[in-house]
């Protein structure tokens, strides 16, 4: 049945699109513009029903770690690294989340980590395959 797809194991980026325009448009600073470009981020999902705990290792050692529950509201952390809340929805299998300026989406689709933001009509779309 729908909602229950299986988020969990460990995902390395493997490309993305748009993502210059994105960065640019939801005003990421210039220096964390460059760290992210092409970045070998590895995303660690566990997930226990509707709880997650969404996890990305990024090259150097900084993590960012969102922890939230489908259908409440929960504290957040946005590429950017600002903080707020957001309320995490399930919409025909795929995580949607409204962050303060983008709509960002994830699903699993032929086995990768589909994940897409969309800003002011900017579509950034970054696809990581599963490593374990």
């Amino acid at each position: 049945p729908k909602g229950t797809m299986a988020f969990a194991g460990k995902y390395e980026f493997e490309g993305d699109e748009n993502y210059d325009a994105f960065v640019q448009k939801i005003g990421v600073p210039s220096d964390k513009v460059e760290m992210g470009r092409n970045c070998k981020i590895v995303t660690e999902v566990v997930q226990n029903g509707n709880d997650f705990t969404w996890t990305q290792h990024f090259p150097g050692g900084r993590t960012t770690t969102n922890s939230f529950t489908v259908g409440k509201e929960a504290d957040m952390e946005t590429m950017g690294g600002k903080k707020f809340k957001a309320t995490v929805k399930m919409e025909d299998g795929k995580l949607v989340a409204d962050f303060p300026n983008y709509r960002h989406t994830a699903e699993i689709a032929g086995g990768k980590l589909v994940e897409i933001s969309t800003s002011s009509g900017v579509v950034y779309k970054r696809t990581s395959k599963k490593i374990a």
